[in-house]
């Protein structure tokens, strides 16, 4: 299977602190990945890289078909290659309906001189249905955002970034206070979209991650410890030493 995003010996450090340290990770076209490990082990860190907010000091970062090398792209560029992020605190227009953010997040997407003139279509509304769809927000589209649950203002966002079709989608603690029942949406929406597109789910609560039922990255001081099935890198014991024997 091709890879779609690959990382290879990365290392970054600020002031002294070695947050990244010789990482590499690769994930496929279509596959649902978690990345677990304790504070400070570098999850946000690789996140802020792969995204271009942060260079690294060494390695490379290589993406999709052309092996375009990101590390040489500004972090507007590689959100127009493909690379979507959802932060852990949801910005949404809160005065915007449901609809209208959607609707922002399509024009975002055009060329700066086209948003000047830019008009929905029936087709652009046709789409904002669909993603809506996709998230389980169909029914909310004319309501406004600032009346959504926590949980929906989650998937709206995720729906945003959805309007610009991302490729790889980096999810951040998306369960961090939600009803179960939300969870159990989210859960099911991640494996979805990850049917086809690559999904990176950064987590801490694992029976979260258990219900993914995905392979599962585990990084300790900025680099990978261990790699696989949720039951095979929680029964390794390094793991359990650095991660869960707090």
């Amino acid at each position: 299977m091709s890879q779609l995003l690959e990382v290879s010996g990365i290392s970054v450090t600020f002031d002294g602190f070695r947050a990244i340290n010789n990482l590499s990770f690769s994930i496929g076209a279509a596959e649902l990945r978690a990345i677990i490990g304790p504070n400070g082990a570098g999850k946000t860190t690789f996140m802020d890289i792969v995204t271009g907010k942060t260079k690294p000091d060494a390695g490379s970062v290589i993406w999709g078909e052309k092996s375009v090398n990101l590390l040489k792209l500004s972090e507007a560029k590689i959100a127009r290659a493909g690379v979507g992020r959802k932060f852990q605190r949801p910005t949404v227009f809160e005065d915007q309906s449901v609809e209208d953010n959607l609707m922002l997040a399509l024009k975002a997407d055009r060329a700066p001189w086209k948003v000047l003139f830019w008009k929905p279509t029936e087709a652009d509304r046709a789409r904002v249905v669909e993603i809506a769809a996709e998230v389980g927000l169909e029914d909310a589209l004319a309501r406004k955002s600032g009346e959504l649950s926590h949980g929906q203002k989650q998937w709206l966002e995720i729906a945003m970034l959805l309007a610009q079709e991302p490729r790889l989608l980096l999810v951040d603690e998306p369960a961090a206070g939600m009803t179960l029942a939300e969870r159990e949406q989210t859960t099911a929406m991640l494996v979805r979209l990850a049917k086809t597109r690559a999904v990176v789910v950064v987590e801490h609560d694992m029976e979260f991650v258990r219900r993914l039922e995905c392979k599962v990255t585990v990084l300790h001081e900025g680099s990978v410890l261990a790699e696989g099935s949720l039951d095979f890198v929680t029964a390794n014991q390094q793991v359990i030493d650095v991660y869960l024997g707090r």
